[in-house]
């Protein structure tokens, strides 16, 4: 049986019927890059963030992805801020890679720092990795970094990766309208028959310091159309159910791409993921304006704080994306502010 559908215990599940079962684990919300979209140089000060003092040690983050195990999570993916500036990263991964029942733990990453870390990493029990990458143009991908990367340090990750024995790397790309559509193609070009998966990801009104508008949105269908039209596609099923992107083959047999379409195709109705803030607060949406903190749960035992973590997802009633024009002509008087995208991953 495939890994990713191998189920834990019986869930707990929120309002709406939908099953605990994917947890993201940001262990800091610091990055080297200021993307844009998600952490832009000038709406997010250099200071921005927890310090070391303010986020969950190691100790802390192991015990409450227990606790989530126990409730049924199987899948774990650590996230940032980029993941890869905590230290001691690799003992985390060893740490959570030994806990019964996590069959599928992973970690996204800019990549810039991933050539020297790879090895271990691996070593130390990470499965999967999913690398951000936004255009294969240096200047371009410097721009889209906010003058902080350089292409070739991505691309020295990938391969360092392949190096030490990741297979299948998801390879993330949010296309926004007149910045990057034309990294699509040469993207796709790079990294066909590689056995890496590309997935278009349509630019998402996460936080509030983006200057996200719907016009800059480039819809998955039509990056389909403009796909096929190069190299004709079929639909592949979904690997399980709640998988986010929508997958799709070459015909050619040259593997497989994605799209993930969160403003076009909303997915709420299937969503599995709680969210873990690198300073311990619990989010039931990528899209929430404020989460619950679980660190005064740690002074309990883990009979509490199972309880405390069951009854937040069992409160839950998110859909966002499902409410989104209704929300949007909402007052933006503070009702409006949601959580930032560098704070609890994407």
């Amino acid at each position: 049986m495939n890994a990713l559908l191998r189920p834990n215990a019986e869930p707990v599940r929120d309002r709406l019927g939908r099953p605990l079962r994917d947890l993201r684990v940001s262990v800091i919300d610091a990055c080297n890059f200021r993307c844009p979209y998600c952490m832009p140089a000038d709406g997010t000060p250099e200071s921005l963030g927890s310090d070391a003092d303010g986020r969950l040690d190691f100790g802390e983050i192991e015990r409450l992805v227990r606790a989530f195990v126990r409730l049924g999570v199987g899948k774990v993916r650590l996230t940032g801020g980029e993941p890869l500036l905590r230290k001691g990263l690799e003992d985390l991964v060893g740490r959570l890679a030994a806990i019964p029942g996590v069959f599928d733990l992973a970690l996204t990453s800019n990549g810039s720092l991933l050539a020297g870390r790879a090895q271990a990493l691996r070593r130390a029990g990470l499965h999967r990795l999913t690398v951000s990458l936004d255009s294969l143009d240096p200047v371009r991908f410097a721009r889209l970094s906010g003058g902080r990367g350089r292409l070739d340090d991505v691309l020295a990750g990938l391969a360092a990766a392949e190096a030490a024995g990741f297979g299948a790397i998801k390879i993330n790309c949010v296309v926004q309208r007149g910045v990057n559509e034309d990294d699509v193609l040469p993207l796709l070009e790079r990294f066909r028959g590689t056995g890496h998966v590309v997935r278009f990801i349509e630019y998402m009104d996460v936080g509030t310091c983006n200057g996200w508008r719907s016009s800059d949105v480039v819809p998955s269908a039509e990056l389909l159309g403009r796909i096929a039209a190069h190299w004709p596609l079929r639909p592949v099923a979904p690997s399980y159910r709640g998988e986010v992107a929508e997958r799709y083959a070459f015909i050619d047999g040259a593997g497989e791409i994605g799209f993930v379409s969160s403003i076009s195709v909303p997915f709420c109705g299937d969503c599995q993921r709680a969210r873990l803030s690198a300073d311990g607060r619990l989010f039931g949406c990528l899209f929430a304006a404020d989460g619950v903190d679980l660190r005064p749960c740690l002074e309990g035992d883990d009979a509490d704080l199972d309880a405390a973590i069951r009854t937040v997802w069992q409160a839950r009633g998110d859909r966002y994306s499902e409410l989104r024009a209704e929300r949007r002509s909402e007052s933006t008087s503070g009702a409006g502010r949601r959580i930032e995208m560098f704070m609890i991953g994407g």
